[in-house]
């Protein structure tokens, strides 16, 4: 980096302006103290501007990190799928005077899966220092315990909702991860957990392997790695309404 603030490749940060963190949080009912660094205490309680899912959510978890926090002090800005650019673009104005920002997910790792990405993008566009936190990621976690590849993985978000085209993308999953030894990972919403598991269960080869890896970090975890044999012979595990990362390996 050159001594004005240039980098090689022509990229220059604005280090006057405020930093905009990146913010995980808990996976489910938890304690903080139990996946988060002490190093993101510091920082949370230093920022005023908040762009967030839902306030409330927000609310609560601050209170979790620190009860002392006067919540009527901070600004929170909502983030969600009707949000414009141009409305996230307004967000960050508070960072052109120095003052930080944090973007909080709804669970987990924001920009990943989530809507803080186009916060992010924004950010990175108008050369401001983005800064993500150390926290739980229910996709690496779930990863982690499944036993399957962690050299090559492809984290494909949500499947289609229709039938015959969620069949179509699981057979193709499951070539995918045959052929290129490839983990397969992906997430349903929570009320239509059981209906996918079903659907994996007739449309899969009863060889295949799959990771249900439910409520990570909370006290009702749940990560078991089965072939589709397997899973067949027994019980359905508890999975509806229940955040579940599912894999195929």
């Amino acid at each position: 980096m050159a001594k004005d603030g240039t980098f090689s490749f022509g990229q220059k940060i604005q280090f006057m302006a405020g930093v905009l963190y990146l913010i995980p949080n808990t996976l489910g009912e938890c304690e903080p103290d139990s996946v988060f660094p002490a190093y993101n205490y510091g920082i949370i309680r230093k920022i005023k501007h908040f762009i967030v899912e839902d306030v409330r959510t927000a609310r609560r978890f601050l209170k979790k990190i620190d009860r002392e926090i006067n919540i009527d002090e901070l600004t929170f800005y909502t983030l969600n799928k009707h949000t414009s650019p141009e409305d996230i673009s307004g967000y960050l104005n508070p960072m052109k005077s120095g003052a930080d920002m944090g973007v909080i997910s709804e669970a987990g790792c924001p920009a990943v899966a989530d809507p803080g990405a186009e916060v992010v993008r924004i950010a990175q566009r108008k050369d401001y220092r983005v800064v993500p936190l150390v926290g739980p990621s229910s996709i690496l976690l779930g990863l982690m315990a499944s036993g399957f590849n962690g050299q090559s993985f492809a984290f494909v978000g949500y499947l289609p909702i229709k039938d015959h085209e969620r069949a179509a993308a699981l057979k193709n999953l499951e070539r995918r991860a045959r052929s290129e030894k490839q983990s397969q990972i992906f997430i349903e919403a929570p009320y239509r957990n059981v209906k996918l598991m079903e659907q994996m269960l007739q449309v899969c080869s009863p060889d295949t392997l799959l990771t249900v890896a439910c409520d990570i970090t909370s006290p009702e975890e749940f990560i078991v790695t089965r072939s589709v044999a397997q899973w067949r012979k027994g019980e359905l595990p508890d999975i509806a309404k229940r955040p579940t990362i599912f894999i195929i390996g």
